[in-house]
């Protein structure tokens, strides 16, 4: 355990004066109840349910002040709906994918076979529990810090160009919906071309059509991937608009956007 941790705390960027805190963070429900049937400690003492919410909440606080900092010319909303996407379970399970959190989850051995190591949902609320026991061990410096280098880094700088571009922040889909009616070229439509791996990694292949009017087939503009038909959609509709904000907002989709194929990158 002990390697565990220090491999961790490397990639945190913080050594734990006290790493029961840590080993806290990492203790999913299932691993405490475990332990309890095991007679080992109980689950209320055990989980890392209660830092997830002091991380959550130390989280919102650090990223808030880094873009009151950063951004003066920003007003409440365009604050507010950067940091929204900054501290979404989306991105913090990318974050703690960054840093191979999934490696370290204490989990029962019925939940480890079953892949919930890999599920998003963990990975994002572990990676708050963290932040919480960051907090305690060290207060508020080792979160910003953490939080700088991972949580915003390219992520804020590619949020804040979307801004000033009038992109619906990381909601590509209404971002493809309002450029195609602006353009009056028609309504993006999604479709599973595939789905592939086992339940708890499954992988989705979708298609976004540019369809021009009723009854009228539509033109292929992208594909996307992602664990979920949602991002899959998602990814479609970002490699969509890439493609066509690389022609007139006036012309048809360019030509060799059909081409676009994620699974062949």
């Amino acid at each position: 355990m002990e390697a565990v941790l220090t491999e961790l705390e490397a990639a945190l960027g913080h050594g734990f004066a006290r790493p029961e805190l840590l080993v806290r963070a990492l203790t999913h429900r299932s691993m405490a109840n475990q332990r309890a049937m095991e007679g080992g400690a109980g689950t209320a003492d055990g989980n890392n349910e209660r830092l997830e919410f002091l991380g959550d909440a130390v989280l919102g606080l650090v990223v808030g002040e880094a873009l009151f900092l950063l951004h003066p010319e920003w007003q409440e909303g365009e604050l507010t709906r950067v940091r929204a996407q900054l501290v979404s379970r989306e991105h913090m399970a990318q974050v703690a994918e960054a840093i191979s959190l999934g490696n370290h989850l204490l989990l029962s051995r019925g939940e480890d076979r079953s892949g919930l190591r890999r599920k998003s949902t963990v990975l994002s609320n572990t990676m708050e529990a963290v932040i919480g026991a960051l907090f305690l061990d060290g207060g508020l410096e080792p979160v910003r810090s953490f939080a700088h280098r991972y949580v915003m880094g390219d992520a804020m700088e590619q949020l804040a160009k979307e801004l000033r571009s009038g992109a619906a922040l990381g909601n590509y889909k209404s971002a493809l919906q309002e450029y195609l009616q602006a353009a009056r070229m028609g309504t993006p439509m999604y479709k599973v071309k595939n789905e592939s791996g086992p339940d708890h990694r499954k992988r989705f292949l979708v298609e976004v059509r540019l369809k021009p009017g009723e009854g009228e087939p539509g033109k292929p503009l992208a594909r996307g991937k992602g664990s979920t038909k949602k991002h899959a959609e998602q990814d479609a509709a970002r490699r969509a608009l890439v493609c066509l904000t690389g022609g007139s907002i006036n012309d048809a989709a360019p030509a060799g956007c059909e081409q676009e194929d994620p699974e062949t990158e």
